[in-house]
């Protein structure tokens, strides 16, 4: 068994593990995720609030036409009263009731159409709003992307040369050794330690005499009484 060769692999692989998660981890992915997700949110509020504007655009021009029907209907009614004058009191009674109700939708009318127009307002600031700040997270993430392309570019040329070694390196090794190795590393990282003044350097558990007994054993596949990790020693 040769645990040197072992232990230089875990090295290399560890560095190689190492860059991936540096990578995923790099500042200018982070802001570039960032930009990218907070543009989508904005094309997406902006999605809705057309989507708003156009339903309060139909309704809008719906009650203006309403408004002008009801209100052409209101000057017949005026009209028909001074040309002909109701004769009984219930034929006047039936004309002012009509014409009031018919004041009245108007009203309604009036009041919903001013609303609107005061919320087409809103919406038509919100959304220059969020077109200008998509504009600026959108020219913010070409920036960055520039900068980041060239920043992974790099680092995956690095990854490349590692990940060769890693698997120069496990060429090397003894199949079964390889495994256990592998076996390990399913259920704890780093799966290999160094002895360290009778401790593990994974867990810092002291080890049992009958451990320190096999580590002296040159060439055994030792491991730790505690946490599981494959025991190494560089003397």
């Amino acid at each position: 068994m040769n645990l040197d060769a072992l232990w230089n692999y875990m090295q290399i692989e560890n560095e190689a593990a190492k860059l991936e998660n540096a990578m995923r981890q790099s500042p200018k992915r982070q802001l570039l995720l960032k930009n990218r997700n907070l543009f989508k949110d904005l094309q997406n509020n902006n999605t809705k609030i057309e989507a708003d504007f156009e339903a309060m655009a139909a309704r809008l021009e719906e009650l203006v036409s309403e408004h002008e029907r009801l209100n052409a209907l209101l000057g017949q009614h005026l009209e028909k009263l001074e040309k002909e004058p109701p004769v009984t009191a219930e034929e006047t009674k039936e004309r002012t009731e009509a014409i009031v109700k018919l004041n009245d939708t108007l009203g309604r009318y009036e009041n919903e159409i001013k609303k609107l127009s005061k919320d087409i307002d809103v919406k038509t600031r919100q959304q220059k709003d969020i077109r200008m700040q998509a504009a600026k997270a959108k020219a913010e993430y070409d920036r960055v992307k520039v900068e980041y392309d060239k920043e992974y570019n790099e680092d995956n040329e690095k990854l490349k040369v590692l990940r060769q070694k890693v698997a120069d390196e496990s060429a090397k090794l003894d199949s079964s050794d390889y495994e256990q190795y592998k076996s390990i590393k399913s259920h704890v990282t780093p799966p290999m330690a160094l002895l360290m003044n009778n401790q593990c350097s994974g867990c810092f558990m002291s080890l049992s005499i009958g451990t320190i007994r096999d580590m002296k054993d040159t060439g055994k596949f030792t491991l730790c009484d505690n946490c599981g990790r494959i025991l190494y020693t560089k003397d």
